[in-house]
């Protein structure tokens, strides 16, 4: 078997974090790069050794020369490009949003174009928001083909990735499996509108009421899963570039306050149900299943209540602040 060395970009953000937890856990070797060097995520899921066996790197996602030299001379052979800013900081500040989002992933192709045959796998997040709102499809489930009319610059920027993505394959044969994760929670998802589902599950521990902002159908995606699957589409081998829909759990948010407060007792959840998630729920995954054969899914009920054990478990040795 090949030695395998990753390289995860954007390690220290909510996706991040649980990419690297499951390949210390399997005991893979890879390098962690951020911009960033708060470690207050991993501090939630790693203990201080393993964090401190991190080969953790600050590298600016567009910095290509710093990309191409870690690679060659760490013999990276498979890279998970994680980096990126969510809508509402697109939205504040579009030109540092292009910036990240979109140079970052052409900085991150180029540098994989570059070292050729060395690097067996690039898997990179996409978004469910490159699709347009749920009107605008007439078939269900939405194929990972159909028509991208995003409302959002995050959702262009993620639009223009995945197009950069497939003229990599086109014109250098560089191959990538894009991920478009819905909503992702657990623990270490704390930004973005969709992030009060995490939230909510830490309030219920905490004892405190919340609101969660929006309501209707919405496909869930928990943490571990998505880490999880992202490794697998790095591993796949696949040649071309494929961007894939997660499904998962596709439920309505009221469905979802429901198993949290059975999970729960006496949890305060609510939602705002008539304010929707502009995005189709009701996805088709079959090109995941695809790429990466049976896709992880944690069943929804055990998902909150292993959340909830480690909210608990954080808040009471101290790492965590219960919600006030």
């Amino acid at each position: 078997m090949k030695t395998e060395k990753f390289l995860v970009t954007g390690a220290l953000g909510c996706i991040g974090t649980w990419v690297a937890r499951y390949l210390v856990s399997e005991g893979t070797d890879f390098i962690a790069t951020d911009a960033s060097d708060d470690f207050s995520r991993l501090q939630l899921l790693m203990n201080e050794d393993e964090i401190a066996k991190l080969d953790f790197r600050k590298v600016d996602v567009t910095d290509t020369e710093s990309l191409r030299n870690m690679i060659d001379a760490h013999s990276v052979s498979h890279v998970i490009h994680l980096a990126g800013l969510q809508v509402p900081f697109c939205r504040a500040d579009p030109v540092l949003g292009s910036k990240v989002n979109v140079t970052g992933t052409i900085s991150v192709l180029e540098a994989v174009r570059q070292a050729g045959t060395q690097i067996r796998g690039l898997a990179y997040a996409s978004s469910v928001a490159v699709l347009g709102p749920p009107e605008l499809y007439s078939t269900f489930p939405v194929p990972d083909d159909a028509l991208r009319r995003p409302g959002t610059l995050y959702g262009v920027y993620k639009v223009a990735n995945e197009d950069s993505a497939l003229l990599y394959w086109n014109d250098w044969q560089v191959a990538s499996v894009g991920l478009r994760p819905y909503i992702v929670y657990g623990v270490g998802r704390d930004q973005g509108l969709t992030s009060d589902i995490a939230k909510s599950i830490l309030a219920a521990v905490s004892g405190v009421p919340f609101t969660i902002q929006f309501g209707g159908p919405v496909a869930l995606q928990y943490t571990s899963d998505v880490a999880e699957m992202f490794i697998r589409a790095a591993r796949s081998g696949i040649e071309g570039a494929a961007a894939c829909n997660i499904r998962n759990d596709v439920v309505s948010v009221d469905d979802f306050i429901n198993v949290l407060k059975n999970t729960v007792p006496g949890a305060e959840i609510d939602c705002l149900s008539t304010n929707r998630l502009p995005f189709p729920s009701d996805l088709d995954d079959s090109k995941l299943r695809e790429v990466i054969g049976t896709i992880p899914h944690t069943a929804l009920s055990d998902a909150i209540g292993e959340t909830a054990d480690r909210f608990r478990a954080l808040i009471s040795g101290g790492k965590l602040n219960r919600m006030v």
